[in-house]
């Protein structure tokens, strides 16, 4: 296969599955926004995690929220806990990695909070955890997925279920959705 047709077939896969997030998810993706506007209108934090891409966008999506996106506004209380290496490293190493998102979610998420759960599988074990312990603490538990949904639908208030099996279709779909739910977002608080 030339170089030519893998771009024209890349562009045109991403281009389809995002087509069918706006059949299929765009009710949900409302609600996320929603959901997370009136979050922050109460003054409660939103806290972002996931494993390898899903970190990076979990970060990404933190920083739009913290710093801004498309306004000049105040920051907004959102934290990815992907970024403090010592903490991971030593939660992973004293309870073991499953726990890495669990135990900062334990010291930090209080009722009325919200979190975002990344997995493109949906089967992570240490995001599994740490939206267990997000229930418990009473925050809002929102996953972002794919179309299969794994374990992480059923245990989350809000699901995006994006309509792939393929990782990077997946992870395209979930950064353009965060950069959706900031707009929302943004819209709700700040007008």
């Amino acid at each position: 296969m030339d170089i030519r047709r893998k771009i024209e077939d890349g562009l045109a896969a991403s281009a389809f599955v995002k087509l069918l997030l706006l059949q299929r998810q765009a009710d949900v993706i409302e609600a996320i926004g929603l959901r997370l506007a009136k979050t922050f209108k109460a003054g409660r934090t939103v806290f972002l995690f996931g494993n390898g891409g899903s970190a990076a966008d979990a970060q990404h999506i933190a920083a739009e929220l913290e710093a801004r996106f498309l306004r000049e506004r105040r920051a907004l209380p959102c934290l990815a806990l992907t970024t403090n290496t010592s903490t991971l490293t030593a939660v992973g190493n004293d309870y073991g990695y499953d726990r890495t998102f669990a135990r900062q979610v334990e010291a930090y998420c209080r009722r009325g909070d919200a979190v975002i759960a990344i997995s493109t599988s949906g089967n992570s074990p240490n995001v599994l955890a740490g939206v267990k312990a997000a229930k418990k603490a009473g925050a809002t538990t929102i996953g972002f997925t794919n179309e299969a949904g794994g374990k992480l639908k059923g245990m989350v208030d809000l699901c995006l279920r994006v309509p792939s099996t393929d990782t990077q279709r997946v992870q395209e779909c979930h950064m353009t959705v965060g950069h959706l739910v900031c707009d929302i977002i943004e819209g709700e608080l700040f007008g």
